[in-house]
């Protein structure tokens, strides 16, 4: 017999993404009398509802809830209190889906016992320029994102410590609660690592693949990367546990406090300033070699090797950022009352 799925959309302003979504949610393979899909809407002031009230008109099994905190963790815990599917999928709206997408992963989670499932996460672009392009290739390289393997890739089924927009047993809620909305980022990882902590089990199909829209411009990028470091101390912070996300996140804002402590050094000896420039000349050797092999007629060598060094330093100084709140925050006193959205 069919389970019934529930389909949770957190969007907010997405009028240039969130048509062509939807339209891949409903040409799934998967029966229609078994889907829902809950649309959970941080107040649009686009055209967003107005795209999916057109889509709601011939499909009644879209529901539309309202977000009035407009932060997506929030928009996923909302979706899953009105959820009645026995497998629930975390969609983004930035992503297109594979015809295939709700019936592999549902079949997968049957056949392999898995509590949570999903796929591979390939990176795309709407308009293809050097800038743009040069973003997509190195969000799919180990250098740019670790060792995530839903972005690098994988070629077998696979256990895994977290996956991108997955397929989860409606039970792991009622177990394991929400998502914890003391994070504005990173609270799908917090929730895995929660299941994966507790002996749960994650696997990776590789034979579904999501299309994911990046963004285009190197200024975009690193403000949502500083955002992402941002909430890395905060996320441990808030969960009393470093286990709450992976040794990966940490890698960035250690090199930034590497280069912060020999650049203090420096001013005292020229040796330190020796092992800072060394540092450095290896660290832009590598990214060079990576940027030489992955350029193509799409790139340029330099775009790249900027792009892998913005990446990398918003990324840490973001978190740097992130574990100078948590000490303000120590510092005030006990209280882990929830901070600005903003």
């Amino acid at each position: 017999m069919k389970k019934k799925v529930s389909l949770i959309v957190a969007c907010r302003n997405e009028q240039k993404y969130i048509g062509e979504a939807l339209k891949s949610l409903l040409t799934q393979d998967y029966p229609k009398e078994f889907m829902e899909l809950l649309i959970i809407d941080g107040r649009s002031e686009d055209d967003t509802l107005q795209i999916v009230n057109n889509y709601q008109k011939e499909y009644p099994f879209i529901k539309v809830h309202d977000n009035p905190l407009r932060v997506a963790t929030h928009a996923f815990n909302i979706g899953i209190q009105n959820a009645t599917g026995d497998y629930i999928f975390l969609i983004g709206s930035h992503c297109e889906y594979p015809t295939n997408y709700i019936s592999r992963l549902v079949s997968c989670a049957q056949n392999y016992n898995a509590n949570i499932v999903g796929g591979l996460l390939f990176t795309s672009i709407r308009n293809k320029n050097i800038v743009s392009n040069s973003i997509k290739k190195v969000l799919s390289n180990r250098f740019g994102v670790g060792n995530a393997t839903f972005r690098t890739g994988v070629t077998t089924i696979q256990e895994t410590d977290t996956v991108a927009y997955g397929c989860y047993e409606r039970a792991l809620f009622d177990k394991f609660g929400l998502f914890n909305e003391n994070l504005i980022r990173n609270q799908d990882i917090e929730f895995n690592k929660r299941i994966v902590n507790n002996k749960g089990k994650i696997i990776i199909v590789p034979d579904v693949t999501v299309i994911y829209y990046a963004r285009e411009n190197l200024d975009d990028l690193a403000k949502n990367n500083f955002q992402n470091g941002y909430w890395n101390p905060l996320t441990v912070f808030y969960t009393d546990s470093f286990k709450s996300i992976s040794l990966r996140h940490y890698v960035p804002m250690i090199f930034i406090l590497f280069i912060l402590f020999f650049g203090c050094l420096s001013f005292f000896s020229i040796y330190f300033l020796g092992v800072l420039a060394g540092v450095f000349l290896i660290y832009l050797t590598i990214l060079g070699i990576v940027s030489y092999k992955i350029n193509d007629d799409g790139t340029a060598w330099l775009q790249l090797l900027k792009t892998f060094i913005v990446i990398h330093f918003s990324y840490g100084i973001g978190s740097l950022a992130g574990l100078i709140k948590v000490t303000e925050m120590r510092i005030g006193g006990p209280s882990k009352s929830k901070i600005s959205h903003s």
